[in-house]
C-alpha cells in the first residue's frame, strides 16, 4: 500500500509543479486546462514478462521424459525451460555462476541444478514462475558430477577430490553416508584417481553404484556392505559411462577416442574395445588415437539392435571439420555434422525406467548456438522442425522495432508469404518436447517485432500473447552484386565487414510500406505484394550529399541539383540512374580521389521477387572527392505523401518514391532561416571550419539558394583544405557536426501565421533544434505522378537540450494524431483494385480556428521534453528528464486509452511522463549497467510493452503497465501438468521366482540419520530458498512435498479426530439419556410383580 500513497503524493507534487511551470508561460492558451489526463502513477508498474531466443552460452541440459520438458542451463547462471511451442520459461540463479549440471525429479515438477560455485539448488516448477525451494553450498569440496536415480529422494554428488556425498532432496540435508575415494580404489594404488566424472546405479540393482574416476578407474560400489565389488582399470581418461538396461554391461568413452565395453563380472579386461572413427591398421596394431569421445549413450530396443550415440571421437586429421554426432545402430554408423560445437546431447526414450528396454526415438543436441532434435525412427535421421524462436541471432541483430496493437490482417498476410520460405526435408513427426500448457492470456491484440540483421536480412515476428514466432524473412542484400574478387573490394570500404547490415528502418503497418537504411549509406524502399514479379531493372537513385563547407566555386561534377526552396521542383530533374552501371561516370582511379561512386553496386541482372516485400527503389549516397558518404542516422517514410526522407551528419534528403526523384538535398545549417535566432550559435570545435563556412553564412535570400543548388551539402571539404589539416581535427569536427536525428511527418501548421492544416515534416537535430518543413502535394491520381512536390523550410520551431529523439502531435483534447497513410493495396493487382483501395485515404483533421491553438507538438530530446502549442509555437510544458545522464530511447505511446512519453536512460532508469502536462508517472532504476547492444535495441510500444536484446541471442520483453503485471500469472504458460507415471516393467514369472529382475534397496535405512549419522556441518551450508513457502503449497503432491503432504495428512487426521470426538460426545450424551430413561423405568416398576406389569 505504501508505494501507492507515495506515488499519489508524487502525483500531487508534480502536478502542482507542472501547472505552475505552465502558468508561468506567457500566452498559454486557456483551452489547455480542458485536457483531461486519465493516466496516473497507479497505472504503471515495471516487470519482466518473457525472454525469447536461444539461451546465451549454454552449458548443460536435462529432460523430463514423463512431463516432456527440456531444461537448459547457461554459463551465466540462467535457466531456460521449454515445453510445447509457446511454452517457455526463464529464471536466474542469483550468483550468476555457470550451471554445470541439471537433474529433473522426474514427473515431480522439480529440478536440481548444480553450479560452478559448488552450490546445488532445488527448483519448484509447479508454479508459473519457478522458485528455489532449497540451496546447499559446499565449502570444502568442488562439485563435479550429480546423479539422482528415478523415483529416489537421495541425490549422489561427486567431487573433485573423488568423494561422493549424498543429499536428501526433500530436506536438502547431507547424509552422514560418504563414499571416500581411498576406500573405493585399491589400497595398492599410489596416485589419486582424480575427480568423479560419473555416478550411476546398476539398472537392475539399486544397491550397486558405478563410480567413474577421471584417471580411467571405474568402481562398482556395494552400498550395503560399503565396499567395492569390482574395479575396472583402463589406461585412458574417462569422459562418460553408460549402462545396458539389463545391468550386466556398461560402456565407457575415453580421451583417446575409444569405447570400452565391460562385463560387470569380468573386471580384468574390457569385453570389447572399439575406436569408432579410428583408421584400422592392417598389421593388427592399435588404431591411431582420435579426439576424446566426450559423451556416450547406450540405448536398447526390443525389436532390433541397440543404439550407441556419441559426441566427439573424430580422427585428428579432420582438422577444421565441424562438430559431429555419431549414431551407431547395428552395423551402420551415421556421422551427423553440426553447424556449431556440441555442448551436450540427450537421447529421448519411451520409458523413464532404466531397467527396461529404452526404445530411443530422438536425440536432443544442444549446440553452442542452436538446439537440434534428430529423429532416430526415420531413415537418414532427419531433424525435427524447431517450433521455438531460436534463430534471432542467425545473423547478429543490429536494430529492432516493436509494434503492439497493429492491424489485425497483417500477421496472416506476413505468415502466408513467409510460409513459402520454409525449408523442406524435416521429420514428419510431432515435436517431441511437448509438455506444459499455454497461459490463459486476456491480451488478444496483434503484436509484431521487426529485427534488422548484420547480413542485411530483416525478420518479422508474431509476438502476440507473450509468444514469438517468425513470420517472414526479407533479404535486402539480394538487390546488390556480391563482390567476387579483390579488385572490387575498395568500393565497399566504408565498412570493413557486413556491408549490407541494417542500420535503421521505418515501417508503416497500415500501408505496409517499408523503408530500410544500411551501413553502406543506402536506403531501400519496399512495397508489399502477394504476387511474384520479375524486375528487369532495379530503380536506382544516387544522391550526392556534401557538407556545407565545400568549395562553392567548383560546380558539382555529378550534375546533381537541389530544387530551390521557394519554387521547389522548378529546377531540372535530379540525376536518376535507371541502370546500375551508370556510376562509371564517377572516378575510382588509383591516381585521383574516388568520386561519384556508391559503396555498393546494384545488381544489373533481372531480379526475381517472391510474394512479400518487393523493391520499389534503391537510393545510394555516393563518394564525394575522396570522402565516403556519411552513414544514415534517421529515416522516415509516408505512404500518403509518397515520400521518404533520410538524414545524416551532412543534412537531409527528401525523395519522391512515386516519381523516383530527389526533391531536396540540403545541409543542416540551411534548414535554419536567415533570421533564425538559433542559427549558427557557437558550438564546440566547429569554429575551426569558419573560413569555408562563412561563404554559406554570408549569403542570404534567393541568391543563397541558387548557390546552394550548385554545391549541395556533403562531408568532403575542398581538397586543399582537407590536406592542410590533421586527421584528428577532421574526426573531431565530424563528431561535433550537427546531424539529423529524427523525423516526423504530420498534418500541422508550418508557420505561426497559418490557420489551415497542411502536410509538414518535423526535423530534429543532434543539437536539439526542431525545424518545420512545409510540403505542397499535387492532387492525387495522374497529376501526383507528373507534377512536382513543393518543399519549403520554415525555420526553427523550438530548441531543446540534447539531440532530438522523438516527436509527435496531439490534438486539443490530448489525442494522438498519427501521420496520415494510404491503405494497403497490391501494387501488382489490377488498376480497378488499386483505385478501390486508394479512395479510402483518411480525411485531414479539421483546420484551426483563427487565433486559437488546436494542436500540441510533443518533443523529447536526450535531456528534456517540451510540449509546444501549434500554430503559435509557444511552449506550454517543459520537463527536465535527467541532469546527469541522457535518454537513449524515447517513444510516444498509447496506453489505457491515453498517451504518454516512455523513456529509457543510459543510467538504466525507465520513466514515463503524462501528456500533455509531462507529469512524471513512473521512474524505476531497472538496468543499472547497460551496454551498447541494449542501447541500440531498446524500444517501447503501445499498451505498456517494451523490449531489448539482453544478450546476442535473446530478446527480453518487459511491461510498464500495472494491468499487465497483475494479469501476468494468468498469461504465463504452465510447465507442470499432472501426468500418470508409466507402470514399471513387468518382472515376469521366472524372474520373480528365481530372484531375477530389478533389486530394490531401502535407501532410507542406509542414508538416514539413524543409520548413517549426521554429516559434518562445515562441509555444506543449507540455505532456504525464497520459494519455500509457495513451494510448500505448490509441491503438495510430489516427492518434494512429502513434508507438505504429511502436514496436510495431519491436518486431515486432526479434523477427522475432531469429528470423531464430536460423534463420541453425541453418542455419550445419547447413552447418558438412555441410561437415565432406563433408571426411571426401573424405579417405576421396581416394586411391581411380574404379573402386574
Amino acid at each position: 500500500m505504501k508505494k501507492f500513497n507515495i506515488r499519489k503524493v508524487l502525483d500531487g507534487l508534480t502536478a502542482a509543479s507542472s501547472s505552475s511551470s505552465a502558468a508561468a508561460q506567457p500566452g498559454t492558451p486557456r483551452e489547455n486546462d480542458a485536457v483531461q489526463e486519465t493516466l496516473q502513477s497507479e497505472h504503471f508498474q515495471l516487470c519482466k514478462t518473457v525472454r525469447h531466443g536461444f539461451p546465451y552460452q549454454p552449458s548443460s541440459m536435462a529432460f523430463d521424459p514423463v512431463q516432456k520438458i527440456l531444461a537448459v542451463g547457461t554459463q551465466t547462471g540462467a535457466l531456460r525451460l521449454f515445453g510445447r511451442a509457446g511454452v517457455e520459461c526463464y529464471c536466474q540463479h542469483e550468483s550468476g555462476a555457470a550451471v554445470i549440471q541439471l537433474q529433473f525429479l522426474i514427473n515431480e515438477g522439480a529440478l536440481v541444478s548444480a553450479l560452478a560455485d559448488d552450490s546445488i539448488h532445488l527448483w519448484n516448477l509447479r508454479q508459473k514462475i519457478p522458485a528455489i525451494l532449497h540451496s546447499l553450498k559446499f565449502s570444502r569440496e568442488r562439485i563435479t558430477y550429480c546423479h539422482l536415480p528415478f523415483q529416489s529422494k537421495w541425490l549422489y554428488i561427486g567431487t573433485e577430490r573423488g568423494n561422493i556425498h549424498i543429499v536428501n532432496v526433500e530436506s536438502f540435508t547431507l547424509s552422514g553416508y560418504v563414499i571416500m575415494w581411498n576406500k573405493a580404489i585399491e589400497l595398492s594404488t599410489k596416485t589419486h584417481p582424480g575427480p568423479v566424472v560419473h555416478i550411476s546405479d546398476n539398472p537392475m540393482d539399486e544397491g550397486k553404484l558405478l563410480i567413474g574416476f577421471e584417471c580411467g578407474v571405474v568402481v562398482l560400489w556395494d552400498l550395503k556392505s560399503k565396499k567395492a565389488d569390482y574395479r575396472y582399470n583402463y589406461d585412458e581418461a574417462i569422459h562418460s559411462v553408460a549402462w545396458h538396461h539389463e545391468g550386466k554391461q556398461f560402456v565407457c568413452s575415453h580421451s583417446d577416442g575409444t569405447l570400452t565395453t565391460w562385463n560387470v563380472r569380468a573386471p580384468a579386461k574390457p569385453a570389447q574395445i572399439i575406436t569408432p572413427h579410428g583408421k584400422q591398421p592392417k598389421d593388427g596394431k592399435k588404431p591411431e588415437p582420435c579426439k576424446p569421445i566426450l559423451k556416450v549413450e547406450y540405448k536398447t530396443t526390443r525389436a532390433g539392435d541397440p543404439f550407441m550415440v556419441l559426441s566427439g571421437g573424430l580422427s585428428y586429421d579432420t582438422v577444421g571439420r565441424r562438430a559431429c554426432l555419431t549414431v551407431m545402430h547395428g552395423k551402420s554408423t551415421a556421422v551427423l555434422e553440426m553447424d556449431y560445437p556440441i555442448v551436450d546431447f540427450l537421447t529421448l526414450c519411451e520409458t523413464p525406467y532404466p531397467n527396461d528396454f529404452q526404445e530411443p526415438y530422438a536425440v536432443v543436441v544442444l549446440l553452442e548456438k542452436d538446439l537440434v532434435v534428430i529423429d532416430l525412427g526415420q531413415i537418414g535421421y532427419p531433424i525435427f522442425e524447431n517450433p521455438y524462436p531460436l534463430t534471432i541471432h542467425e545473423s547478429p541483430v543490429t536494430c529492432c522495432e516493436y509494434f503492439a496493437d497493429c492491424p489485425a490482417e497483417l500477421i496472416p498476410a506476413l505468415y502466408s508469404v513467409g510460409s513459402r520460405q520454409k525449408r523442406q526435408g524435416y521429420s514428419k513427426k510431432e515435436w517431441p518436447i511437448s509438455g506444459g500448457n499455454w497461459g490463459q492470456g486476456t491480451q488478444s491484440y496483434p503484436e509484431i517485432i521487426i529485427t534488422g540483421h548484420a547480413d542485411g536480412s530483416i525478420k518479422f515476428w508474431d509476438a502476440s500473447a507473450l509468444m514469438l514466432q517468425v513470420l517472414y524473412k526479407l533479404k535486402t542484400a539480394k538487390v546488390f552484386e556480391r563482390a567476387r574478387g579483390k579488385e572490387e573490394k575498395p568500393s565497399t570500404d566504408i565498412v570493413e565487414e557486413d556491408p549490407f547490415a541494417i542500420q535503421t528502418l521505418s515501417w508503416c503497418p497500415e500501408s505496409r510500406m517499408l523503408c530500410v537504411a544500411g551501413v553502406s549509406a543506402h536506403v531501400i524502399v519496399y512495397r508489399f505484394s502477394k504476387q511474384e514479379i520479375t524486375t528487369e531493372v532495379v530503380q536506382l537513385l544516387e544522391v550526392r550529399m556534401q557538407c556545407e563547407f565545400s568549395d562553392v566555386d567548383s560546380p558539382d561534377p555529378g550534375g546533381e541539383q537541389t530544387p530551390t526552396l521557394l519554387t521547389p521542383g522548378a529546377s531540372s530533374s535530379p540525376q536518376e540512374t535507371e541502370l546500375p552501371t551508370q556510376p562509371s561516370t564517377g572516378s575510382n582511379s588509383s591516381d585521383g580521389p574516388r568520386d561519384n561512386i556508391p559503396c555498393l553496386q546494384v545488381r544489373s541482372s533481372p531480379l526475381k521477387q517472391s510474394p512479400g516485400y518487393q523493391v520499389e527503389l534503391v537510393i545510394q549516397l555516393v563518394w564525394v572527392s575522396g570522402e565516403p558518404p556519411q552513414q544514415i542516422t534517421s529515416l522516415a517514410i509516408n505512404s500518403s505523401y509518397g515520400l521518404v526522407v533520410f538524414g545524416n551528419s551532412n543534412g537531409l534528403a527528401v525523395v519522391d518514391y512515386l516519381q523516383k526523384t530527389l526533391l531536396l538535398n540540403m545541409g543542416t545549417s540551411e534548414l535554419y532561416s536567415p533570421s533564425d535566432p538559433y542559427q549558427r550559435q557557437p558550438r564546440s570545435p566547429r569554429k575551426a571550419r569558419q573560413p569555408s563556412g562563412a561563404l554559406c553564412d554570408s549569403n542570404d535570400g534567393s541568391n543563397a539558394s541558387e548557390d546552394r543548388c550548385k554545391s549541395p551539402t556533403s562531408d568532403a571539404k575542398d581538397n586543399s583544405f582537407t590536406r592542410s589539416r590533421s586527421s584528428s581535427v577532421t574526426s573531431i569536427e565530424r563528431e561535433s557536426r550537427e546531424a539529423i536525428s529524427s523525423f516526423h511527418f504530420c498534418e500541422s501548421f508550418p508557420r505561426k501565421t497559418d490557420s489551415l492544416l497542411s502536410p509538414c515534416l518535423l526535423v530534429g537535430t543532434t543539437q536539439g533544434s526542431v525545424m518545420m518543413v512545409a510540403l505542397s502535394l499535387p492532387p492525387g491520381g495522374d497529376q501526383r505522378l507528373q507534377q512536382p512536390v513543393g518543399i519549403s523550410s520554415c525555420g526553427t520551431v523550438v530548441r531543446l537540450k540534447g539531440g532530438i529523439l522523438t516527436m509527435a502531435l496531439l490534438d486539443s483534447t490530448g489525442t494522438l494524431l498519427p501521420p496520415s497513410y494510404e491503405p494497403w493495396y497490391d501494387p501488382n493487382a489490377s488498376d480497378e483494385e488499386k483505385e478501390k483501395s486508394r479512395r479510402r485515404r483518411p480525411a485531414s483533421p479539421p483546420s484551426s480556428q483563427e487565433g486559437q491553438d488546436s494542436q500540441f507538438a510533443v518533443l523529447c530530446s536526450e535531456k528534456q521534453a517540451k510540449v509546444v502549442a501549434m500554430p503559435s509555437q509557444t511552449r506550454v510544458y517543459k520537463h527536465n528528464i535527467t541532469e546527469t545522464s541522457f535518454v537513449l530511447r524515447a517513444d510516444v505511446v498509447q496506453m489505457g486509452g491515453a498517451n504518454c512519453i516512455a523513456c529509457f536512460c543510459a543510467n538504466g532508469h525507465i520513466m514515463t511522463l503524462s501528456l500533455p502536462s509531462l507529469r512524471p508517472l513512473l521512474d524505476v532504476n531497472y538496468l543499472p549497467l547497460t551496454d551498447m547492444r541494449i542501447a541500440r535495441t531498446f524500444c517501447f510500444s503501445n499498451l505498456g510493452q517494451a523490449l531489448y536484446l539482453t544478450s546476442p541471442t535473446e530478446i527480453q520483453r518487459i511491461t510498464y503497465s500495472q494491468e499487465t503485471c497483475d494479469n501476468l500469472q494468468e498469461m504465463l504458460s504452465e510447465l507442470f501438468t499432472p501426468v500418470e507415471t508409466p507402470e514399471a516393467p513387468n518382472r515376469g514369472f521366472f524372474k520373480g521366482l528365481f530372484g531375477g529382475g530389478a533389486q530394490s534397496l531401502d535407501r532410507e535405512d542406509l542414508f538416514g540419520e539413524t543409520a548413517a549419522g549426521k554429516a559434518s556441518r562445515s562441509l555444506a551450508q543449507h540455505i532456504p530458498g525464497p520459494g519455500s513457502m509457495e513451494g510448500m503449497k505448490g509441491a503438495a503432491s510430489g516427492v518434494v512435498g512429502e513434508l507438505a503432504r504429511a502436514r496436510i495428512a495431519l491436518d486431515e487426521r486432526g479434523q477427522k479426530l475432531g469429528e470423531l470426538e464430536e460423534r463420541t460426545a453425541a453418542m455419550m450424551a445419547s447413552a447418558e439419556s438412555f441410561s437415565k430413561h432406563a433408571h426411571d423405568m426401573m424405579l417405576k416398576y421396581k416394586d411391581k410383580k411380574w404379573y402386574q406389569l
